[in-house]
C-alpha cells in the first residue's frame, strides 16, 4: 500500500511540474505556462506570500531563479517517488518545499477571510512533507519501483 502511496503522491508532484510547465489548463491556463512566459513561483508568491509574516523573506525567491528552483524541485521530487529511488535526497527537497509553501501561505492567518482554510495548522503540505519521509524511512521504493535495484548503484547513502 505504501508503494502505490509513494506512486501517487509522485504523480501528484510531476503533474504539478507538468502543469505550470505546459499549461494544461487545470490549475495553470495555456497563456500562464512557463514555456510561454509564465512565472510559476513568482506568480505564487507574489500572490499569497503578502498575507504571511515570512513574506519578505519569500520575496528574494520571486525571481526567476526562484521558478527554475520550484520547478526543479517539483520535478525532481515527481520523478524520484513515482520510480522509487532517492527517497532519502526527495523526502528532504519535498519536505523543505512543503514547509517553505505552508510558510507562504501562512494559512493560520486566513481565518474569517474568502481564502480560509480548512484546518489552519495542518493542511496539504503537511500530510505531502511526512508521507515523502514516510516512504523514505520504509524504503517504499524497493516494492513497484526500483528502489532495489537503485540501492545495487548507491548503496545506503544519502542518495538511497
Amino acid at each position: 500500500m505504501l508503494a502505490i502511496m509513494r506512486i501517487v503522491v509522485g504523480f501528484f508532484f510531476l503533474w504539478t511540474f507538468l502543469d505550470k510547465t505546459f499549461g494544461l489548463g487545470f490549475s495553470t491556463p495555456r497563456q500562464m505556462a512557463w514555456i510561454n512566459g509564465g512565472q510559476p513561483a513568482q506568480g505564487f508568491i507574489k500572490g499569497v506570500a503578502v498575507n504571511s509574516p515570512f513574506g519578505s523573506a519569500f520575496e528574494l525567491l520571486a525571481n526567476p531563479i526562484g521558478d527554475w528552483l520550484f520547478m526543479a524541485g517539483m520535478l525532481g521530487v515527481g520523478i524520484a517517488l513515482t520510480l522509487g529511488i532517492g527517497l532519502k535526497v526527495s523526502a528532504i527537497a519535498a519536505s523543505a518545499l512543503m514547509v517553505s509553501l505552508y510558510l507562504a501561505l501562512w494559512p493560520i492567518g486566513t481565518g474569517g477571510t474568502e481564502n480560509a482554510a480548512t484546518n489552519p495548522l495542518v493542511d496539504l503540505h503537511w500530510v505531502l512533507s511526512l508521507s515523502t519521509v514516510l516512504f523514505a524511512l520504509t524504503r517504499a521504493g524497493d516494492t513497484l519501483g526500483l528502489g532495489t535495484w537503485w540501492s545495487r548503484l548507491v548503496g545506503d547513502s544519502w542518495l538511497r
